[in-house]
């Protein structure tokens, strides 16, 4: 599983860090990033699928692996 931040969409609300803070960091201006590549540890898929629930602004989204 990989996911990944519209940063077009990410107004900073910061749910995702607040839930999956293996996965996600903060920018200077708090909006987020995925950690790394965005390719989700063994085990974590759960709180990625929950960061992507609950964005309010639907800027996370799990891609597709190249």
């Amino acid at each position: 599983m990989r996911i990944g931040v519209d940063p077009t969409k990410c107004q900073g609300h910061a749910r995702c860090y607040g839930l999956a803070p293996a996965l996600f960091d903060l920018d200077e201006y708090g909006l987020s990033t995925v950690v790394g590549d965005g390719k989700v540890p063994g085990g974590l898929e759960d709180e990625a699928r929950l960061a992507i629930a609950n964005c309010p602004e639907y800027a996370i989204s799990e891609v597709a692996e190249i």
